[in-house]
């Protein structure tokens, strides 16, 4: 065999080795590729799953349920794309389920008080997750520009009502305790924090009530009266204030 032979036949093995380490490469990146897509479809499924199953069930409007479930159902979609190992199709029929019930408006909704500092951050956090989520599939094109803004106006309110539910619930344990005065403080408080949502006619409903209220109490106060057993108007009312037909009839800008 002479050194030209020798040559090519070194260059050729040369050449089948490096094309099989690319080749080996290009399988290997496809797989972490493909691995990182499905996880990242995992992970959005099961963000928007827990928003719709932790965000308190007052909260929620048709509307936001069914843009968690158009999120879950894109992961699904593409996470069956990808071939994955998860329960794909279980998520996809639970979701056409779900959607079917809230569009024909047989979903149920289970009220959750905010009683706790630690509950209302903990809400918060949620809220602003749901913002995000929301963010982004405007930037992706999942949703037009109307669309988001409208969603977002609503979360951005969502997330000054669940202060105003914290300082109302402490309001209304300072009046049991008959300090007037510290109740009154936490109704302003809640006051200004609907007070944030001025464009909402809701929000401003609630602030007139608030001052309502305060009033009330600062007469209370003045005459050196206790405070009576059980709940105002104010409270019975604040209790389904996102899902009684009468606050929303009432909502306006009037004084």
């Amino acid at each position: 065999m002479d050194t030209t032979t020798i040559v090519l036949l070194l260059a050729a093995i040369v050449t089948v080795s490096i094309v099989i380490i690319v080749l080996s490469q290009m399988r290997e990146r496809a797989r972490i590729e493909r691995a990182r897509k499905i996880t990242a479809q995992e992970d959005a499924y099961k963000r928007a799953n827990r928003l719709l199953t932790e965000i308190p069930g007052q909260y929620l409007t048709a509307d936001l349920k069914l843009l968690l479930i158009k999120r879950m159902e894109e992961a699904c979609t593409e996470l069956a794309g990808l071939k994955s190992n998860l329960p794909v199709k279980e998520w996809q029929n639970s979701a056409a389920e779900l959607k079917t019930q809230i569009i024909e408006k047989r979903d149920t909704t289970t009220p959750v008080k905010i009683d706790s500092a630690e509950k209302s951050n903990y809400v918060k956090e949620l809220l602003q997750n749901l913002f995000k989520m929301i963010e982004a599939m405007h930037k992706s094109g999942r949703i037009d520009a109307a669309t988001a803004k409208k969603n977002l106006k609503y979360v951005l309110f969502l997330v000054h009502k669940t202060h105003a539910d914290l300082h109302v619930f402490q309001a209304r344990d300072y009046v049991r305790q008959n300090q007037i005065r510290k109740a009154i403080h936490a109704y302003h408080l809640a006051s200004t924090e609907m007070g944030k949502s001025r464009d909402n006619p809701l929000a401003m409903k609630a602030v007139k009530s608030f001052r309502t209220r305060i009033k009330e109490l600062e007469a209370m106060s003045a005459e050196g009266k206790e405070s009576p057993q059980g709940e105002s108007k104010l409270d019975r009312e604040w209790d389904t204030f996102l899902h009684d037909d009468e606050w929303k009839k009432k909502a306006d800008y009037d004084d």
